[in-house]
């Protein structure tokens, strides 16, 4: 049986029975709908887990009691906005109560003491109001942007010691104020705060004393801080230096700090900076009091790693940013082959450091590790230097490093996730070339790395396998798996944003940009991609001035991700900017067309994951706007490679063309006679191969085959097509464009 301390939510419909008699299905319907339009929304915006629904109350589990609160002022300023243009027999109101308290934990259920006050106070609540405990009131005080009006120690049933409630005030002008509460307790807490004061300054005389040795650090200022900190501790763990004298060692030393991070950001009690961010300082001399203003974190990790043959050492230190002191410091020797005890120490004295606590399930998550074989650990983090580099040339680096881990330690789980979310991420952008398969290949590895990495799921293989279920229109199931992900590793920043990209795909756009922000709180360097899916839902929620914001930081961060252009072609389209919105078409064409790929009409747009989306007429309407042809025939593009008929004969006529198909790789063939007889052979799709003659129908090429149909189109030069990859050429029938190369 497990305890912890937790905040409890419990939100109860006001005169639910008299409601249900006089309409009981509409009753329940309205209330399951709230828990998916307002409850839900809210919970996973404040970081909470909703336990279950218990008839027309809902319970709701938050680590943090501020996140509690924000919760419930959300969802009653929201009810009040829905109720104010609802019909009155049709309004749902609810009192909500919350404490802070311990409470058992059985499987997904928690019960005791901390859930019954709960309960008690949401009956004392106001309808349409928030109650709260006198423990939640110690915690949060002006944390929370709200009042409190002191209500005094109410007797409640089944808790043996009376209760102080508060009840809270969402006025604005209410903020920061605390009512009614009595002048007895104020002279408590003043002598309690004097008491702790003096411990403090001789707890502190003594670590100085102790401590003589260390150097004075700047302090950080919280009024200089970006971003307010977290309402727990927080921390970043900067790139740890490689002291090895080989730089080749650079990735033992980056590994290092990755698995630290992940360990940490298992633990509930403790807010952790991302990697992304993290390793955007790597090789940068920055004082800790920088990191913190910047990323608004209060501790700082650092240290070295020095490999020497077999034998490691590790020197660790934690910093107080705020204080400008250190909280901790040590260092560890072992061989290689202690690695992971190694790092099971320095996350051990952080959570000593920082007082946290630590339940069974974060234990046992800590207690976990993917391998036990140092040899695989030291291929996969090579691999994974490559990996996080996200390039297909490093990509293909990537890949050998991965399988050999795999092979060392055929249950590698991590390894294998690794690797299908490469051929996944190489598949999706259309890199598999580089790879040098073809996408079905890339595919199909994506399908089997998966298989076995989900025998023991990472983050990473909840986030491949949520990709997948997108890819294959199932966003529903596909959200499941990221809610799965960000419960195994909250600090992994793309999860949230997996998260985000599923939201948009299910027409939930502004639930998408809420998770998209918390992943940019974790990770507030992030990659560019994260700012790409934040303009996608910024766009379908209608926030075009937004959206064009959000993509032009993608355009900064790296001007050579290509899918990001056309989202921003349809923002501009909509806010009028067309010259704009051409110069980010024809940027997206142009990297596409030196890939061998041809332009994108409406009629040819990928899909973005929108396909089942009402933002999908949008997107196509500021497209139009933005200037972008219907079909290919009518484009400037075509004015410019289009071949006259006299142009094909000469490419075709007493020759032979091939072409293969990017994503398949399968191949086709036509041998055409000087006499224009034909003999097409291999994939043509919907095209049936056989013995026809060709014919012209003005400028279109016309393949006349003997079984009585005839295939029209029109053939076009592809600028980025090649002899080797046999698409300098394409025909276009208007259900599909076939790439092809004179071979002979």
């Amino acid at each position: 049986m497990e305890r912890r301390l937790a905040a409890v939510l419990i939100a109860d419909v006001v005169g639910y029975v008299r409601l249900s008699q006089a309409d009981e299905e509409g009753t329940r319907a309205r209330f399951q709908a709230e828990l998916h339009d307002v409850f839900e929304p809210a919970i996973a915006a404040h970081h909470g887990r909703l336990v279950k629904t218990m008839g027309d109350a809902v319970l709701v589990e938050f680590h943090s009691v501020v996140d509690a609160v924000r919760c419930a002022v959300e969802v009653q300023r929201l009810k009040a906005e829905r109720n104010a243009v609802a019909p009155a027999p049709e309004r749902l109101v609810y009192r909500i109560g919350i404490n802070l308290g311990d409470v058992i934990v059985e499987g997904d259920e928690i019960e005791g003491d901390g859930v019954s006050i709960a309960d008690r106070l949401q009956e004392l609540a106001d309808p349409g109001g928030i109650a709260i405990s006198g423990t939640a009131y110690d915690q949060l005080k002006t944390k929370a942007e709200v009042g409190y009006a002191y209500l005094g120690e109410q007797r409640v049933k089944h808790v043996a010691e009376p209760v102080r409630v508060y009840r809270v005030l969402m006025d604005p002008a209410a903020a920061g104020k605390t009512i009614g509460a009595g002048n007895r307790r104020w002279r408590t807490w003043r002598w309690a705060a004097v008491a702790a004061a003096l411990l403090a300054l001789v707890v502190g005389g003594v670590l100085a004393w102790k401590r003589p040795w260390q150097p004075t650090i700047e302090a950080a200022a919280v009024e200089r801080m970006a971003l307010p900190l977290p309402d727990k501790p927080s921390i970043i763990v900067l790139p740890f230096a490689n002291m090895s004298g080989d730089p080749q060692q650079d990735y033992f030393a980056d590994g290092m700090t990755e698995d630290l991070t992940t360990d940490l950001s298992r633990l509930s009690g403790l807010f952790v900076i991302s990697r992304n961010t993290a390793f955007t300082y790597k090789g940068k001399a920055v004082k800790p009091a920088q990191v913190a203003e910047e990323l608004g974190v209060r501790y700082i990790l650092e240290g070295s790693v020095r490999r020497g043959g077999d034998q490691i050492r590790i020197n660790a230190q934690l910093i107080d940013a705020l204080s400008g002191g250190h909280q901790w410091a040590d260092r560890y020797d072992g061989s290689a082959a202690d690695i992971f005890a190694l790092q099971d120490k320095v996350t051990s004295a952080i959570v000593d450091a920082l007082a946290l606590r630590i339940t069974d399930s974060e234990q046992r998550a800590l207690a976990q590790q993917e391998t036990n074989v140092p040899a695989a650990y030291d291929a996969f983090l090579r691999g994974w230097e490559h990996y996080r580099r996200t390039t297909p040339h490093d990509y293909k680096e990537a890949i050998p490093l991965l399988e050999e881990a795999i092979r060392l330690d055929p249950n590698y789980t991590q390894a294998y996730a690794t690797l299908a979310m490469v051929y996944y991420r190489a598949g999706a952008r259309e890199w598999y070339p580089v790879l040098g398969i073809t996408g079905v290949e890339a595919n199909d590895r994506v399908k089997q790395n998966l298989q076995e990495a989900q025998k023991r799921p990472t983050a990473i293989a909840h986030q491949v396998a949520g990709l997948m279920m997108l890819e294959s229109g199932s966003p529903t199931a596909a959200l499941a798996e990221f809610k799965e992900a960000i419960a195994v590793e909250p600090g992994d920043s793309w999860s949230y944003v997996h998260m985000g990209l599923g939201l948009t795909a299910t027409n939930r756009p502004s639930e998408a940009i809420t998770h998209i922000d918390t992943a940019l709180r974790v990770d507030p360097h992030p990659p560019a991609a994260f700012f790409y899916y934040l303009g996608l839902a910024q766009f379908c929620a209608g926030k075009y001035d937004d959206a064009a914001a959000s993509l032009e930081k993608v355009m900064r961060l790296n001007p050579d991700y290509e899918y990001p252009f056309l989202v921003q072609t349809a923002t501009y389209g909509y806010l009028g900017r067309k010259q704009e919105a051409q110069l980010a078409m024809a940027r997206y064409d142009e990297m596409r067309v030196q890939r061998g790929f041809i332009p994108t009409t409406i009629e040819t747009m990928p899909g973005l994951y929108i396909r089942q989306t009402t933002c999908l007429q949008s997107f196509r309407k500021g497209l139009r706007l933005g200037g972008v042809p219907e079909f290919l025939f009518n484009s400037e593009f075509a004015k410019q490679n289009k071949l006259t008929a006299d142009e094909v004969r000469t490419l075709a006529f007493g020759h032979r063309l091939e072409g293969r198909d990017l994503w398949t790789g399968k191949n086709r063939a036509a041998s055409i006679a000087p006499d224009g007889a034909a003999n097409f052979s291999g994939d043509w799709n919907w095209i049936i191969p056989g013995e026809g003659v060709i014919e012209f129908h003005d400028d279109e090429f016309c393949y006349a085959w003997t079984g009585g149909r005839t295939f029209c189109g029109t053939i076009y030069r592809n600028p980025g097509g090649t002899k080797a990859r046999e698409n300098e050429f394409f025909w276009s029938t208007g259900e599909h464009n076939f790439t092809l190369s004179q071979a002979q």
